[in-house]
This record gives structure tokens, sequence and C-alpha cells, in this order.
């Protein structure tokens, strides 16, 4: 059973970056296609951004397009989220996903000040 550890969260200030990455253990995500979700409080889940199992496709919502960028690393069983430019309203619980929903992971929280 592929077991989903998400880590890079925290509290920074608005126009700052972070990097979420999401291990894998327990077995391999080689191939899989992934995603990163977020989801608020009193809000819907939101689709951040996905990836091919070759890391060739991606697709973005235009809320963050041209912010984030998702990609991974096959050897590593890892994918990542480099967030730029964060703004208040990126506030979430992030987590990553398998797109078929087998896996997820728990999250990891970021709050964005302004």
């Amino acid at each position: 059973q592929v077991h989903l550890v998400e880590s890079g969260g925290g509290l920074v200030q608005a126009g700052a970056s972070l990097r979420l990455s999401c291990a894998a253990s327990g077995g391999t995500i080689r191939m899989q296609p992934m995603g990163w979700y977020r989801q608020s409080p009193g809000k819907e889940r939101e689709i951040v951004a996905t990836i091919s199992g070759s890391g060739v496709s991606t697709y973005y919502p235009d809320s963050v397009k041209g912010r984030f960028t998702i990609s991974r690393d096959n050897a590593k069983n890892t994918v990542y989220l480099q967030m730029t430019n964060l703004k208040p309203e990126d506030t979430a619980l992030y987590f990553c996903a398998s797109t078929d929903s087998r896996y997820r992971g728990q999250g990891t929280q970021v709050t964005v000040s302004s």
C-alpha cells in the first residue's frame, strides 16, 4: 500500500515562496498521474496542479497558473509543488493524491499572511 507524506508547508508572508514535497513509500508512484489539492474550512476541495506519470503533461487552474509549478522525480518517488508569489487566498491544507484517488496524503498546512 502506497503511503504519501507531504512536507514543506508553513506560515509565510504574501509574496513569499514555498516548496512542498510529497514522498511516497511502501510502493511506487512512478508513472502514476498525481496531483496537488487544497482545502480550506468551508470551501470545497480545489485542484491545484496535476502531472502525468512521465511528468511531461501538467495542468493548473487559472487561480495558480504562472505562480505554481508541479514536478516529479520518479527516481525519488516524490512529487513537488513550487509555489511563488503566495497570496492570502492560497491559505489552505495542501495534500497530494493520485488522480484516481487511490492514494492520498494527510496534507501540510500553508498559511499566507497579508
